[in-house]
């Protein structure tokens, strides 16, 4: 067991912009994992609304809130703002771990929906650096979750981990209706992928093709990138971490909800 503090990190499934405005169990899950986690030097976030080619980490010192998402939404969500302060000096500490794979040091970015609709609700005094971390699109899920094991030291130096993403994000699947019963698919992929949390068996969605038909549906190829977060947050796991995971639910049909903490303190 470590003798030293260890931050923990953390996977939300961001679901539809308007989680913050109609989902309140969401929102007390996210609130409360936030309580337990308390107030971390600075967040390190990995969202799904950010695939490059390359690698890419925000580095100003006051990132924008963009709001990457269609008109058809609710007025009120054009209007959320996110003022947390960047992190020069961390986003050059990842540039640095990543070594010797090439860090782009970005300056045009910012705070994308996948991470202001968590962050708002998680830590709403907007008073942590936040730094954002590009996915290189070109690469497979097991080379975004070594990435992950490489950023693992950051949780010894007070850095939280924080992916945002969805394991069933099936937008042409989906019905707004926020009651709707989920796809038996949609269900069984989030059940797979609880599991392979809870036994601390990555290794088993890597492949995501031979998983077949729910997995497909799940998540299908123009989808990916809300799935790879989670492999981040998995790849900065330490063995000893326990698990909360809170909610479990696919909402809209087709969107899961899922999210999760691991904390070895």
């Amino acid at each position: 067991m470590h003798n030293y503090e260890v931050t923990p990190t953390v996977f939300f499934g961001h679901g539809s912009p308007t989680t913050i405005l109609d989902d309140r169990e969401t929102m007390d899950a996210w609130s409360g994992m936030a309580q337990t986690i308390g107030k971390p030097k600075a967040i390190l976030c990995v969202s799904a609304h950010w695939c490059t080619q390359g690698i890419k980490v925000t580095a100003m010192e006051q990132p924008p809130t963009i709001h990457d998402f269609g008109r058809g939404l609710p007025a009120q969500l054009f209007e959320v703002q996110y003022p947390a302060p960047g992190d020069i000096d961390l986003a050059e500490r990842v540039r640095d771990i990543l070594a010797p794979l090439p860090v782009e040091l970005d300056q045009d970015w910012g705070l994308d929906h996948a991470a202001w609709t968590v962050l708002s609700v998680a830590y709403p005094e907007a008073d942590v650096p936040v730094i954002q971390l590009s996915m290189d699109a070109r690469k497979p899920i097991s080379w975004h979750f070594e990435l992950g094991r490489k950023l693992r030291p950051l949780r010894e130096e007070g850095i939280l981990i924080l992916g945002s993403g969805n394991v069933v994000h099936t937008l042409a699947q989906m019905e707004w209706n926020i009651h709707a019963k989920p796809h038996d698919w949609a269900d069984r992929f989030n059940d797979l992928v609880i599991n392979v949390i809870e036994t601390n068996t990555p290794e088993r969605l890597f492949d995501h093709e031979a998983l077949g038909h729910d997995a497909a549906m799940s998540i299908p190829p123009q989808d990916l990138g809300h799935y790879w977060p989670l492999f981040y947050v998995l790849g900065a796991r330490h063995e000893e971490d326990k698990v909360t995971i809170n909610p479990k639910h696919v909402q809209y049909k087709s969107l899961s909800m899922m999210s999760f903490l691991l904390d070895c303190r």
